[in-house]
């Protein structure tokens, strides 16, 4: 979990398996890569067992690329579609069972920053909206309560996609689905507001149909997460499967939820704010100059 562990042991590199050598080679690992770029450099995750136009991939594709240093970088997740494809990317993974995704990650970063002291191990948390709004919820509540630094990415796509379609906690209120013959009752968890009041440095949603927006959003819960405290990504991530979203409308279909419930938004301690600005030099969150006083 580092560079040098990437790196091929002097005289054995012309050994190793091609896709391994350009990794190394061709890899992000040790560079500033983008999602800008993609197509000129190899990725993490390249191959996938995911169905045709998930939109949920494609979003994890994007993030595992936004990470400041992927060689320095964990991911944790638990059952459901996610780990299908979190698992197949060239950096560790960690499965939690059943939801301990947020328990398991706390043990793992507080490890870390024992083991390597100041030197940045990120640990990121991906999981489906069952795993972690329902069946791993005391575990998220919890680890933001404590102020664990990490961070917790849902990947929403507001069902259980894995298991035939089933309501979650984050299905939206009168909702139909093959195992909710009636619709949901219940509306849809404000998960985002309990982020906020458990005292989440950074809280946001996002929709991967821009992806340098999502680029922006991992950037900043990561950075923040190594210092200052837990942060929370909301992504929305269809379900085309279950939601019955041809292939070629995926992206369309993710423009219209946000338009409709799903906007943008971004939430930002001023401890962040602070964070961000001096040591990674984001000019937006820098102290405004006072105005001039003007003598009547």
């Amino acid at each position: 979990m580092s560079l040098d562990y990437v790196k091929f042991t002097p005289g054995f590199g012309k050994f190793m398996p091609k896709e391994y050598r350009d990794m190394v080679e061709h890899g992000p690992f040790g560079k500033k890569t983008s999602v800008s770029q993609v197509g000129t450099f190899k990725e993490i995750l390249e191959e996938h067992p995911m169905c045709a136009g998930c939109a949920m991939t494609l979003f994890i594709r994007l993030a595992i690329i936004a990470f400041p240093n992927p060689e320095d970088t964990i991911t944790v997740g638990t059952a459901g579609c996610g780990r299908l494809a979190i698992s197949q990317a060239a950096i560790p993974f960690v499965y939690g069972n059943y939801g301990d995704q947020n328990g398991v990650a706390s043990g793992l970063s507080r490890g870390l920053r024992l083991r390597f002291g100041d030197k940045p191990k990120d640990v990121v948390v991906m999981a489906g909206d069952g795993g972690m709004a329902d069946i791993g919820f005391a575990q998220t509540l919890h680890s933001w309560f404590r102020k664990e630094k990490f961070t917790t990415i849902m990947l929403d796509n507001e069902v259980y996609g894995n298991t035939g379609g089933q309501e979650s906690g984050m299905t939206n209120k009168g909702q139909v689905l093959k195992m909710a013959p009636l619709g949901k009752k219940f509306e849809k968890m404000d998960m985002l507001g309990m982020a906020k009041v458990a005292g989440c440095a950074y809280v946001a949603t996002v929709v991967p149909n821009n992806p340098r927006r999502v680029e922006s959003v991992i950037k900043k819960a990561v950075l923040i997460a190594r210092e200052v405290g837990p942060t929370y990504i909301q992504a929305y991530t269809s379900c085309n499967i279950e939601y019955a979203i041809p292939t070629d409308k995926v992206m369309e279909d993710a423009k219209d939820v946000e338009n409709d419930r799903y906007a943008f938004s971004e939430y930002l301690t001023d401890e962040a704010k602070q964070h961000l600005a001096e040591l990674y030099g984001y000019k937006e969150y820098l102290p405004k100059p006072a105005a001039a006083v003007t003598k009547g």
